[in-house]
């Protein structure tokens, strides 16, 4: 076996976890009492899903009862999120114990999540999720999903991922960051939750896949017609993606990409791991009849910027690695000409110390839409997780907004009364300039490189 354990930390992680367990449910055909359906009337109409429960113990526990309980864990620091899975209507998919709550938030503050309130459930935590590994014969790693901005999302989780790395050393440590937006933003100190927490997981992270709200907003109402796009349409679209990554380790596949192999193929350095998310196609229920999608559309839609789940044009920076997840109707040969056609195209430049450049995935198992949701059902999708020195824009807007409120000592003593120093914060921000100046040497071309050694 080969486990994988979710781990969704915060209100954004636990939100976005209801939202994939969700569709994982619907794409193994389990309700949501755990039971899989199986009379004869769901066997044939589920007889697509024949080879499904072939690898799907991955993510899905079963009990002696027959009942599949998923491989997650969730934690806030406040319960009113995490009543709500409690309450709603997977109540009875997950064990009690799967589910902790704190009694008071973090309220957006780092190092409410990370020292004072943090400290008091960390050994809780820990013991919870000994007991989730526990009955696993080959535990990969864990998918860690939260937000850089929020107080949980990046206090807690800093500290959550400093004791696995104590305690599962060597496992792989895979996240899904809902990183701060350019322009739409939920709190006002994002900028210092982000700096702190990317410091303080950097060297604990394997691989950090970004998506931003302000980027999935604009898919839902431009591409989707989404009117008022909730965080409902927002997580879900999200969830879809996250089920694309995960999709090679829950089905069996001609191409299967394991949890390890994100990293070995995307992370040129340890400490350039930031890939980018896109996903293809969007396309809306109403449009879906009007539109047919090939191999070689869904792969040159990804490398679009109005397909990035980032706010960050790729055209300005050069790739380093890029993973292609398909799923559903789609055969090696026609991937192998659809990349072949991107690597001919000038707009798409990869560094010159890369020469392959692509890593594929192929999945049979058609992508699965919420009923009644906003996405059309389409008969193939591809993930797009690509290395590029773009997002170096993305880490310097943040930082530049770090640099005014720091400038003017605004809001630091909400940090400092807590029981962090004024150093951690100049610290955090030196690291965040290092990388920066990372993903700019990463970038420059071996020719520069050799002319600097004579």
């Amino acid at each position: 076996m080969r486990e994988c354990l979710s781990i969704h930390v915060g209100q954004a992680g636990v939100q976005i976890g209801d939202a994939c367990w969700e569709l994982y449910c619907l794409e193994h055909g389990i309700q949501p009492d755990g039971i899989v359906l199986d009379s004869k009337k769901d066997r044939l109409e589920n007889a697509k899903m024949a080879p499904m429960a072939a690898s799907f113990d991955t993510f899905f526990c079963e009990t002696r009862a027959g009942k599949h309980v998923p491989r997650a864990f969730f934690m806030d620091l406040e319960p009113t999120v995490i009543d709500g899975i409690r309450t709603g209507k997977y109540r009875s998919l997950f064990h009690p114990e799967q589910l902790v709550s704190g009694k008071e938030d973090a309220a957006n503050n780092y190092a409410r999540g990370h020292y004072s309130m943090g400290s008091e459930i960390i050994d809780l935590v820990l013991e919870r999720i000994r007991k989730l590994a526990k009955p696993c014969g080959g535990l990969q790693g864990f998918l860690i999903f939260r937000s850089f901005g929020g107080g949980t999302g990046s206090g807690f989780t800093s500290l959550l991922m400093e004791q696995l790395s104590k305690h599962y050393g060597r496992k792989t440590k895979l996240e899904f960051c809902v990183y701060p937006a350019p322009r739409i933003s939920t709190a006002v100190v994002e900028p210092y939750n982000s700096i702190l927490t990317t410091h303080s997981t950097l060297e604990h992270s394997d691989c950090t896949f970004m998506v931003d709200n302000e980027a999935v907003y604009d898919i839902c109402h431009h591409q989707l017609g989404i009117e008022r796009p909730s965080y409902t349409s927002i997580n879900r679209l999200v969830g879809q993606a996250v089920s694309s990554i995960t999709a090679s380790l829950r089905f069996e596949g001609p191409l299967n990409v394991d949890l390890i192999e994100f990293q070995t193929n995307l992370v040129p350095y340890p400490r350039i791991h930031f890939p980018m998310t896109a996903f293809a196609p969007f396309v809306s229920a109403e449009k879906a009849y009007h539109k047919a999608f090939s191999v070689s559309d869904i792969t040159t839609a990804c490398f679009e910027f109005s397909n990035q789940l980032v706010k960050c044009d790729p055209r300005l920076g050069q790739y380093m690695a890029c993973c292609l997840l398909y799923r559903g109707d789609v055969v090696p040969k026609d991937v192998n000409a659809a990349i072949a056609a991107m690597k001919s195209k000038h707009s798409i430049q990869f560094v010159d110390w890369c020469p392959t450049g692509f890593k594929v995935g192929i999945n049979n198992h058609p992508p699965t839409m919420m009923p009644g949701g906003h996405l059309a059902k389409v008969q193939r999708a591809v993930c797009m997780l690509s290395n590029t020195t773009a997002v170096v824009d993305a880490w310097a807007r943040l930082d530049h907004k770090f640099d005014l409120m720091y400038a003017k000592k605004a809001f630091l003593h909400w940090y400092i009364r807590e029981g962090m120093e004024e150093g951690e914060f100049s610290e955090a921000r030196e690291d965040l300039a290092a990388l920066e100046r990372d993903y700019e040497e990463v970038g420059q071309s071996l020719r520069s490189d050799s002319k600097n050694e004579y």
